[in-house]
């Protein structure tokens, strides 16, 4: 082997380390996203009524800006760290959970409701929104923690499920569901772009049903 040649092959297994480690992580890192969301979501309520107790309008407008600008941010976050979810080669080579490029499609649905609606003023909205994050959160969640978290310590049947839900042990359905999230994914982003051409860039008028403060 030549000089050249061992230089090529550290360098090639330098990169293929290091996008192994950040896919790794961001697989990791999406749990939490996954967590802090529902958290958010679920805790506009308790928002709200720390915004009415407000005196000072300001401040309660600050808060509020935060609140959906954080939980916006992270919703964004999530469908492009769920990216990798969409590229065949890496869901093989890698431990992912199964279901996780249709847990980043519900996500996108979730921004799709939020481009073409809006949850924080109507009742319908709202509950749709928490419906898919709900959905979501278990398409990831489920292989993750049975399949992903559970393969190094599970034995017997249990491993046989576990091996199902990790996509480097089960390369045919990992392969199947990134091109039917991609096509799925696909028909979302086809739906926002016709939208967005038809409303040209203007909000629709505001639906009459409010959400229950």
């Amino acid at each position: 082997m030549s000089v050249q040649d061992l230089t090529n092959a550290i360098v090639d297994g330098i990169n293929a380390g290091g996008e192994q480690f950040l896919e790794g992580t961001l697989a990791a890192a999406l749990p939490i996203i996954w967590i802090v969301l529902l958290g958010l979501h679920l805790g506009r309520p308790y928002v709200l009524s720390i915004i009415d107790r407000f005196t000072l309008r300001l401040g309660a407008d600050m808060l509020w800006l935060i609140y959906v600008a954080l939980r916006d941010l992270l919703i964004v976050s999530g469908v492009v760290m769920s990216f990798m979810f969409f590229f065949p080669d890496v869901v093989v080579t890698d431990q992912l959970p199964l279901t996780g490029g249709l847990a980043a499609v519900v996500l996108f649905g979730v921004l799709l409701i939020k481009l073409m609606g809006d949850p924080d003023h109507n009742a319908r909205a709202f509950r749709a929104v928490t419906y898919l994050l709900g959905l979501g959160a278990l398409l990831y969640f489920v292989p993750y923690v049975l399949g992903v978290q559970a393969s190094a310590v599970a034995a017997g049947s249990i491993a046989d499920v576990s091996n199902f839900l990790v996509t480097s042990t089960n390369p045919i359905w990992a392969v199947g569901l990134a091109y039917v999230s991609i096509a799925l994914i696909a028909i979302l982003a086809a739906i926002a772009a016709g939208y967005a051409l038809k409303t040209g860039g203007q909000p629709e008028a505001a639906e009459s049903e409010p959400v229950a403060r």
